[in-house]
């Protein structure tokens, strides 16, 4: 058995969203081999549920964020990291 198939599909959800929160605060989570595993495997559950992961509202939706901007409103409140 896998170990994602071990949880129910709303903990890895969860989990993604608590961390995905962070990536400002935490600039490391997005070199963390974790956090790309688990941003794969849902993105990959997702699209086999017919959702649109380039679609940022989509994508958003599915993963159960009620609070999440359009892209229009995201693009222009963007910031580069360094």
């Amino acid at each position: 058995m896998r170990l994602a198939d071990s949880y129910p599909l709303a903990e890895w959800k969860l989990l993604y969203r608590v961390l995905h929160s962070q990536l400002r605060n935490q600039m490391d989570l997005m070199d963390a081999a974790f956090f790309l595993d688990l941003q794969t495997h849902l993105q990959k559950t997702a699209q086999n549920e017919g959702v649109d992961v380039g679609d940022h509202g989509a994508w958003d939706a599915w993963l159960g964020n009620t609070d999440a901007p359009s892209c229009s409103i995201r693009n222009t409140q963007r910031e580069t990291w360094n």
